[in-house]
């Protein structure tokens, strides 16, 4: 029987197609959603990526974008949205995006410039609206500017900001106030954490007592830098004055241009008879570069005539014949001088005087004592001079120290009262003394402990009294009243540091860099003596033995010199001249090879810098150690082995560090360094 086919009902051939279609539309569709997706994606990704909005991440479902991320601010997150509606619906965007919090606004940094010149003080900076308890207020910083220069009006470009000031600010403040009264050419910067100094000094003297002065005031905690240059002075007037009779060649007073204008001057003054060495200051202020020219003529001058004194003030020129001196001998030395001058000299000549009858008495005496009690006497010319005097007198020594015991004379001689004035200002540069003022004479004795006070006194003298007058000044110079001059030198320093370091050694913590509590009291022996030897130039150089690796032993023996500056540091000693330099095993004193060889090698030195060489003679020796007491230095462990054991335990921050702990024998061939470091450059 033949097959016959299977016939499907028309309904339902009709109900697959129909479901065919349909599978084949949604297929079609999801496809299309996909691409639509991927599309939209890749194209919002870009644009935002070209915005440097790489904050903004983007996941699109269906035609829905969901947007998430944390923009930095409102308007970074607005402008985001505000790009990717421009390419999609808005409607379409589910936004998620976050905004980072704000940040609270850091309180400023305080400053404060402060400016004194000739012209008063100017103050610049921002400073807190509100110090702390005892602080000084704007208000209160003004006045203390206006009170160091009184009359003054400082100029004020401050500005206030309401925040806490930092714990050190109102100390550095102060700091920087009492250095500006110092130093009267300044700048100074002042912060919370740092007080930056630049000013100019008059002499080398004057910047070496600012520097200790200022050392010793630097407040704890805070960080001092300081650029004090000491130019030539101005000297005004220019002054020279040699002097030749029964007691020998001498200098009252030497100025001089130049340095070589210096040597001119006293080559000249020793071939006149000067036996002793002179100071002669080198400065601005010369009336013509040929000074030392005159100089050298009228020295030659006086030294012709064999007794008598020149004096110059500026360009005016007195030559005094002294006792003994012919006539013959002055017109012949006063006419060769006159020869070799250069015309912008004057020269008043005084002749040699017969012997007269003494000029009366009128006098007028001042006594300093060493207590500061002066007092006055003898002759003024009326009350109001009387009167100017006794003020003069009080505000160069005080109102309590003055005695005036004076009676009036209409009848003295003329320019009697700046002779008194110019007296009296010269006494008051004096420890103790006495004036005396007479018509033909002005005299000045005493003691001082200020080396240029002499100088000093006859630049007044020179410059009030006027040219041709005749002045004489006795001033002898006393250590013992000078306060540079009790100051240690370095060389004394260094050497009581080495005495205390050979009562007391040093010692480290086993392992590590930290000075054992035993060491403390050495150390405040040594910061006791480095604090009266401020701004010394020395080098804190740590050594160890030669266990344990080499790179090791260098970075604990960096670490150790390291950790005794600090701790000077920590104790207000002023540490600004002095280096840490860590040398490992380099530079052994002793054998390696034995336990006190180790023990003698494993040190802390200090060392002068800029010193000259000691000659140690066979270094490396234990008799040239022995020998060499130049560098004061110290055991740097409590045990015999501890060094070794102080290496292992930097292996593990240092690298490089072998821990090896073997015994090692010393270095064949190794150069003892000097016991004081030459100057470094720069």
């Amino acid at each position: 029987m033949p097959h016959r086919l299977l016939r499907l009902p028309q309904t339902t051939l009709a109900a697959l197609a129909f479901a065919a279609a349909g599978l084949l539309m949604l297929g079609v569709a999801f496809v299309a959603a996909l691409v639509i997706e991927n599309r939209t994606d890749t194209v919002l990704t870009t644009r935002l990526g070209e915005a440097r909005m790489d904050w903004v991440q983007v996941e699109t479902n269906g035609m829905q974008v969901q947007l998430t991320g944390t923009a930095p601010n409102e308007a970074a997150r607005f402008r985001a949205l505000n790009m990717v509606g421009s390419l999609i619906d808005s409607s379409r965007i589910l936004d998620g995006l976050e905004v980072k919090p704000a940040t609270a606004i850091a309180a400023p940094d305080f400053s404060v410039e402060m400016l004194r010149n000739d012209d008063g003080i100017q103050l610049i900076g921002l400073v807190p609206e509100r110090p702390g308890e005892g602080g000084l207020t704007t208000e209160g910083l003004i006045a203390a500017a206006a009170d160091l220069v009184p009359g003054s009006d400082p100029t004020d470009m401050l500005q206030a900001a309401a925040y806490p000031p930092p714990a050190t600010w109102d100390a550095a403040l102060r700091f920087g106030l009492a250095a500006m009264e110092m130093l009267e050419r300044s700048k100074i910067s002042v912060s919370a954490a740092r007080v930056e100094i630049t000013a100019i000094a008059d002499s080398e003297a004057e910047k070496r007592r600012f520097e200790a002065d200022l050392g010793r005031m630097k407040p704890k905690d805070v960080a001092l830098r300081m650029e004090i240059s000491a130019p030539r002075p101005v000297i005004t007037p220019f002054t020279l004055r040699f002097i030749l009779d029964a007691e020998g060649a001498r200098f009252d007073a030497c100025s001089a241009d130049t340095d070589r204008a210096r040597n001119t001057i006293l080559s000249a003054a020793r071939a006149a008879g000067l036996a002793a060495n002179a100071a002669c200051t080198v400065g601005l202020g010369a009336p013509s570069p040929r000074w030392s020219e005159g100089a050298r003529a009228a020295i030659a001058a006086v030294a012709a005539m064999g007794a008598g004194s020149v004096t110059f003030s500026d360009a005016d020129i007195t030559l005094t014949a002294g006792e003994g001196v012919t006539q013959a001998a002055f017109d012949r030395a006063l006419g060769d001088l006159r020869a070799a001058l250069p015309d912008v000299f004057s020269l008043e000549a005084i002749p040699p005087k017969a012997e007269t009858a003494a000029q009366g008495p009128a006098e007028f005496t001042a006594t300093l004592a060493e207590s500061g009690r002066v007092e006055l006497r003898g002759r003024l010319v009326d009350e109001a001079q009387q009167a100017a005097v006794g003020a003069f007198a009080r505000a160069s020594f005080g109102a309590d120290d003055v005695y005036v015991a004076t009676r009036l004379d209409s009848d003295l001689p003329d320019g009697w009262p700046v002779r008194v004035l110019a007296g009296i200002e010269s006494l008051s540069l004096l420890h103790q003394g006495s004036l005396l003022v007479r018509g033909d004479l002005v005299e000045v004795k005493g003691v001082t402990g200020a080396q240029d006070a002499r100088a000093k006194i006859t630049q007044i003298l020179s410059s009030r009294l006027g040219q041709g007058q005749t002045f004489r000044v006795d001033v002898r110079y006393d250590e013992e009243l000078d306060p540079l001059a009790a100051l240690p030198t370095p060389e004394e320093c260094a050497a009581e540091v080495t005495v205390a370091l050979t009562a007391k050694k040093i010692t480290f913590t086993p392992g590590s860099a930290e000075i054992a509590p035993e060491a403390a009291p050495v150390v405040e022996t040594l910061a006791g003596i480095l604090k009266d030897c401020p701004g010394i130039r020395m080098e804190i150089a740590g050594y160890t033995d030669s266990q344990g690796s080499e790179s090791g032993n260098l970075a604990l023996s960096q670490a150790r010199a390291e950790a005794v500056m600090m701790a000077l540091l920590g104790r207000r000693v002023d540490t600004s001249g002095m280096v840490a330099q860590g040398y490992g095993e380099a530079d052994p004193i002793a054998d390696n090879g034995t336990e006190e060889g180790r023990e003698a090698n494993r040190r802390i030195e200090f060392l002068l810098i800029g010193a000259e060489p000691a000659d140690d003679g066979e270094a490396g020796t234990e008799a040239g150690a022995a020998d060499a007491p130049a560098a004061a230095s110290a055991v740097a462990e409590p045990a015999p082995a501890a060094e070794a054991e102080a290496a292992e335990a930097a292996d593990a921050a240092v690298p490089d560090f072998s821990g090896d702990t073997s015994p090692s024998v010393a270095p064949t061939e190794k150069t003892i360094r000097p016991k004081a470091r030459p100057a470094r450059e720069g």
